[in-house]
């Protein structure tokens, strides 16, 4: 059975380095489907809490996490054994996260609640909670772990939120455009990209650790905000989803 022959809904979707298989959340049918990348096989179905959605691969712990905003949960699941092994509390509907090799702790936005937990997935329990002032409805994430900066979308805001890891606070914010819902980090050229739901496509440069300002700004298409950087050629690929048009992936190549 191939995977574009279940249901749809698909939201993240990571891979296991060990095994090579993917990971992908289904929202509609609250499960994790495990598939192989290779003949795009459904190898097994995995039960989560309601609404999964963000999904991301903690190296330290060697588990993948999964977000499922209607059940306030993270699920834990082995990929070895493909079972879930444990849920953890948030208190909020978690939206994207990021995984911190120096703490390795996964900082989680909450969406309802305007503010970041820290997640300790060997506790298995939020550790730590701070409120994300003037950013409302935090979405997207990326982290910059050498700066101990994080990088957060604020859908409502309509503004790219930069929190402090040593002072728990947001201390810049720069205007990225209403419904901003994906960020990526290229840590070589110190540029962060957002889009979301009206399709506004923001670039912001990281000058110093604590200042930073727009230099470009375009329009794709509504509904593009799906964003992944390609670390070696620093190419940008944007994921389009649209009720008008067939979903597309875009390729962008910076100037330098």
């Amino acid at each position: 059975m191939s995977v574009f022959e279940l249901e749809p809904s698909a939201h993240g979707v990571v891979v296991d380095p060990t095994s090579h298989l993917a990971f992908a959340t289904r929202s509609d049918a609250n499960t994790v489907d495990v598939f192989d990348p290779k003949n795009m096989r459904l190898v097994k179905r995995i039960p989560v809490a309601a609404d999964p959605d963000g999904i991301f691969y903690d190296p330290s712990n060697k588990l993948v996490y999964v977000a499922s905003s209607d059940a306030m949960l993270a699920t834990l699941i082995d990929p070895a054994s493909q079972n879930s092994i444990g849920t953890i509390s948030l208190s909020g509907k978690p939206e994207f996260a990021a995984f911190d090799p120096e703490t390795k702790l996964i900082y989680q936005n909450l969406a309802d609640t305007n503010s970041v937990v820290a997640v300790d997935v060997t506790k298995q329990s939020v550790v730590q909670r701070w409120p994300l002032e003037g950013c409302e409805l935090p979405t997207g994430m990326a982290i910059d772990d050498a700066a101990r900066r994080l990088f957060i979308a604020c859908g409502k805001s309509a503004k790219l939120a930069i929190f402090d890891l040593n002072l728990h606070r947001v201390i810049a914010s720069v205007p990225v455009g209403l419904g901003a819902d994906s960020v990526a980090y290229d840590s070589e050229l110190h540029r962060i990209y957002v889009t979301g739901l009206f399709g506004r496509l923001t670039v912001v440069n990281q000058a110093t650790t604590d200042t930073y300002h727009v230099v470009d700004s375009t329009y794709l298409h509504f509904n593009a905000h799906t964003l992944a950087i390609d670390p070696v050629t620093h190419r940008l690929f944007v994921g389009y989803s649209s009720l008008a048009v067939p979903p597309r992936l875009a390729m962008f190549t910076p100037n330098r």
